[in-house]
């Protein structure tokens, strides 16, 4: 096991959050043709001849764009690659003509503007479905590929529909994605590092405000305008979790004040420049009971025997192993414990490959590669039967063992403000 004596440090640049001249940092037109290769690569391994995507984060990936969080998961853009050609983006109105003018990297006539109906509220009636899915099969002809199956992330039912009514052979893409997506780029490694760099900082704020008379939101409310002063592109949630609503798990903050001795854990979830962070840390709230210390003694276990396990070559299946069954910590099923015993993949997303846990991976185990950079976290509830402790660590997988990237103290329980 690592000698925890020793506090995590990390070789992986946090450079700052602007480019400059004079030292080389995230090289932008890198991590945009690496993204494309890698989405080209994983489609030329797969028997489809274009993949589809209406999810935002594959879109950024495939094509390098983005209109902003709001614009998250509405299915109102959507992106198409060939086997054959170059991206394709249909954008939300004058956002097409934004990209042909700043996005040099798509050729300007393949942005264009699109709308499938806004989840259904410019009815299907309208022929917009029916005229997207048209212009899609004209371009799958054009590029020799109408007759091989299209991968689709995510569709709205009436565009699959007349995707199929075009003879279109629509399948699962998101396989296809997930796999371009598992292996980060240097670039997107130092991404995933500045914005854990960026909790670390929240979480100096946290140890110093986390006291008695301030709510779970109040925490919220300081953090995130703490990430987005020091340059978040989105604080997704942030979970702000204290004393008697510990255990279980709530997984939502609420308006309770804070009280002396509370055990209280948060996790930080938000992005720069695209990427996430998912980063979970303990504190005792000015003294800690000795079953909270306990709690945290356990769970500081659970994550230290799985990042001592992290190595290429090993698979999920390895690490689930070495974490205990759902009875062994008060759930009656594997489903209702899932993803607090728990390893994830992290980048444009949020859950990424691989998914370590119980649940599935003793039964369809994935491996290791250098390059993932994936989340572990733990849980262990308190013998008082309220308080628990949670402790998270971002990785990237290096070719003997791992680096960690979440930095703040998190070897001991940290007490706040103690009396």
């Amino acid at each position: 096991m690592v000698d925890r004596r020793e506090f995590a440090q990390t070789s992986i640049p946090a450079p700052g959050i602007q480019a400059v001249d004079w030292e080389e940092r995230v090289d932008f037109n890198r991590l945009r043709d690496y993204r494309l290769a890698r989405t080209r690569e994983a489609l030329a391994n797969s028997d489809l001849g274009a993949i589809l995507v209406f999810e935002s984060n594959n879109i950024r990936y495939m094509t390098s764009t983005h209109i902003g969080t709001w614009a998250y998961n509405k299915l109102e853009r959507w992106a198409l690659l060939t086997r054959n050609g170059h991206p394709w983006i249909w954008d939300f109105g004058s956002a097409a003509k934004n990209h042909r003018l700043y996005s040099p990297w798509l050729r300007s006539e393949q942005s264009r503007g699109g709308n499938v109906g806004l989840f259904g509220a410019i009815a299907p009636n309208s022929g917009l479905p029916k005229e997207a899915a048209a212009e899609i099969a004209s371009i799958l002809r054009e590029e020799g590929v109408a007759d091989m199956p299209l991968g689709v992330d995510m569709i709205e039912l009436s565009v699959l529909g007349e995707l199929q009514d075009q003879g279109i052979k629509v399948v699962d893409g998101q396989q296809t994605m997930l796999e371009a997506r598992e292996i980060k780029s240097r670039d997107e490694i130092i991404l995933l590092n500045q914005a854990a760099a960026m909790v670390d900082g929240v979480y100096q704020l946290i140890y110093e405000n986390l006291k008695p008379g301030v709510r779970e939101s109040d925490i919220v409310a300081l953090a995130t305008s703490k990430l987005y002063s020091m340059g978040s592109e989105q604080v997704e949630a942030i979970n702000s979790i204290a004393g008697e609503r510990c255990s279980p798990h709530p997984h939502v903050f609420s308006d309770r004040y804070i009280r002396p001795g509370d055990q209280a854990y948060f996790d930080i979830i938000h992005a720069f420049n695209g990427y996430r962070t998912c980063y979970y840390r303990t504190f005792a709230v000015g003294r800690a009971t000795q079953a909270h210390r306990d709690a945290y003694k356990k769970a500081r276990e659970l994550i230290d025997v799985a990042i001592d396990m992290v190595r290429p070559g090993i698979n999920t299946a390895d690490i689930a192993k070495l974490w205990p069954k759902a009875e062994d910590f008060g759930f009656s099923s594997e489903m209702e414990a899932f993803g607090l015993q728990f390893g994830h993949g992290i980048g444009l997303g949020l859950h990424e490959r691989p998914v370590i846990s119980r649940l599935n991976s003793l039964t369809t185990p994935v491996e290791i590669k250098e390059g993932m950079v994936f989340a572990l976290e733990t849980y262990w509830p308190a013998s008082d039967g309220h308080s628990a402790a949670r402790i998270e660590e971002e990785l990237v997988v290096t070719a003997s063992g791992c680096e960690i990237m979440t930095l703040f103290p998190a070897e001991e329980l940290v007490i706040t403000n103690p009396y």
